[in-house]
């Protein structure tokens, strides 16, 4: 038994090729080009903006107006800046305020704010279609806190550019 086992294995073994594969060759060294680094958000794209903007996509408004202050207009410059310089990108205006008031009165104030901001980026040259407006009254204030630092955060409208 064990001499039959011996000569089943014996029969199952590997043959050498009548002929080996050639030799592979050389590996040629081509000059890969180095990885790319990060040099920053892609021109013209949202996170672009952000970078470029540096805070100046939101403008702050007094309590239960929606005027822009003159104070707000350089962020208002430079947000129109850039989109003058990127022509084929769109941009909404976010209207918010603070938690005093009533739902219904914040989402009308929000929305005057956010048409404001819209107004004077339109009286600075931005073209009217790539500008839209939504308000989200006090529902999503960037300071939780009841104080009036707090209020004075949240009374805002903010620019995102739209990728």
């Amino acid at each position: 038994m064990v001499l039959t086992l011996g000569l089943a294995l014996a029969a199952c073994g590997h043959k050498p090729p009548k002929t080996l594969p050639p030799e592979p060759a050389p590996a040629v060294s081509q000059a890969t080009p180095p990885p790319p680094t990060n040099q920053g958000p892609v021109p013209g794209s949202a996170a672009d903006f952000v970078a470029q903007m540096m805070g100046k996509d939101t403008i702050h408004f007094a309590l239960d107006k929606y005027s822009v202050d003159p104070s707000e207009t350089p962020a208002l410059q430079a947000q129109a800046q850039w989109l003058m310089r990127y022509p084929a990108k769109k941009a909404t205006i976010e209207g918010h305020c603070d938690e005093r008031g009533t739902r219904e009165y914040n989402l009308a104030l929000g929305e005057r704010r956010a048409t404001a901001a819209k107004n004077y980026l339109v009286s600075l040259g931005v073209d009217a279609s790539r500008l839209t407006t939504i308000s989200y009254g006090k529902e999503r204030p960037v300071d939780p806190a009841s104080t009036e630092e707090a209020y004075a955060h949240n009374r805002r409208a903010v620019t995102v550019a739209i990728d």
